[in-house]
């Protein structure tokens, strides 16, 4: 505990004077940290490597998006506004927003850059102070992204502060922070919610699904299926978790997929507890039935390095379906109809995304309206436009997550009314 007393102390101690600090004085300080983001992208892409084994081209895509969600906030920041409201000739009201104050941010190994800009560049930018705590599995790139952006602003207003869940733990509980932002597990979400009292914005785990209707090409959708389930070896929160593919295209579908699967690059798990777990639910759905087509078995000297893996056969009691295995895995439930698929997607605690392709007009309406989630994609598993922005459900968490919105949350109104005096 004494190691974090001292940071949120000296981050308490700058707010006032950032709070004070003009809005585009403070969006000119993000637009110089998107651009030193820009200038270090090869060392913090290295660091990214060398930490969580990520591949070096994804890692420093990592790095440019989250040096323009910095851009972004740079220039959403000054644009923040709140309300008026008109009474009586004599009178107004306004309803202003202004910084909670201390922000923690909590953020997870696998996208370590442009996950914590996206935090740290709506806190700032509206007048909060923050301690980055990241997590454990990513030190150096978390220590390396701060301090390459700490002295861009005032001494106290972004800290770094390292450790393990013990430290996030002891952060989360500070009477002084104010608003906790994490995104991370299911488990530790659920520990912050317990013991915090400060405002919390979470995203947690997710168990996301891919609906594939009997009316699409079997290749494409198997590209889909392959670039959701295996990039960054599967350790996206939006990763394709669960295929339920419509039995009409399932044949050529899982072909195509095994295809995929054989050539798609990955890069290794982040170490050897990630990789024994994933292969312990593969191996689980293996003995329940499922059928294993290609990868599922451990590679010889191979690090913490897991082969792309397709199942098929899988039901969705197995724990593979259910539950979120953040690895290079697609388990493949076949479908009588896309009702029965739809029913299926919509299963679970999880309420993080879902993919849906289909080229039926009235399907992907339904889709997007009944699926239990913050995000529904229809017919590609990753996009998105700028400034856009979800609210997960369920086990998946709670608040904004990037966008305008993020600002809002990143906020607190404060009502004003003001009579003429006598």
């Amino acid at each position: 505990m004494s190691e974090v007393e001292p940071v949120v102390a000296a981050a308490r101690a700058a707010q006032p004077g950032w709070a004070r600090t003009s809005a585009a004085d403070r969006g000119a300080a993000l637009a110089a940290a998107a651009a030193r983001l820009r200038a270090s992208a090869d060392e913090l892409a290295a660091a990214n490597n060398g930490d969580t084994g990520r591949l070096v081209d994804e890692a420093r895509g990592g790095v440019l998006a989250a040096a323009g969600t910095l851009d972004q906030y740079a220039e959403l920041g000054p644009l923040h506004r709140g309300r008026s409201l008109h009474g009586s000739w004599s009178a107004i009201d306004l309803m202003v927003p202004q910084p909670r104050g201390v922000v923690a941010a909590i953020t997870p190994w696998n996208d370590p850059v442009a996950i914590a800009c996206g935090l740290i560049g709506a806190a700032l930018a509206v007048g909060n102070t923050v301690v980055h705590k990241p997590s454990e599995r990513s030190p150096h790139v978390g220590e390396l992204l701060t301090k390459l952006l700490a002295d861009l602003f005032p001494e106290g207003v972004l800290q770094w502060l390292p450790g393990d869940g013990w430290v996030g733990a002891a952060l989360a509980r500070q009477p002084e922070v104010d608003l906790v932002a994490h995104v991370g597990s299911s488990e530790t979400g659920r520990e912050i919610s317990r013991n915090s009292t400060a405002k919390l914005l979470l995203e947690n785990g997710g168990n996301d699904p891919l609906l594939i209707d009997g009316d699409v090409d079997p290749e494409w959708a198997a590209e889909q299926a392959a670039l959701g389930a295996f990039t960054n070896a599967g350790q996206l929160c939006t990763s394709v978790e669960r295929i339920y593919v419509h039995e009409v295209v399932a044949k050529p579908f899982l072909a195509a997929l095994v295809a995929r699967a054989r050539e798609f690059k990955t890069g290794p798990l982040v170490d050897v507890k990630a990789r024994d777990a994933v292969s312990k639910q593969v191996q689980e759905a293996v003995r329940g039935g499922a059928e294993l087509l290609v990868g599922g078995v451990l590679l010889v000297a191979g690090g913490s390095r897991y082969p792309n893996t397709v199942l098929a056969g899988c039901t969705p009691r197995m724990r593979v379906m259910g539950q979120e295995t953040f690895g290079p895995v697609a388990p493949v439930c076949v479908v009588d109809s896309f009702d029965t698929g739809l029913e299926l997607a919509s299963s679970g605690p999880y309420g993080l995304a879902a993919t849906v392709l289909t080229r039926n007009m009235a399907h992907a309406q339904r889709a997007w309206r009944e699926l239990p989630v913050g995000t529904v994609k229809i017919n590609a598993v990753f996009g998105g436009a700028p400034g856009g922005a979800a609210q997960p459900r369920g086990a998946s968490g709670t608040g904004y997550g990037y966008g305008p919105e993020l600002l809002d949350e990143m906020t607190t109104t404060k009502v004003v009314h003001w009579e003429t005096a006598c």
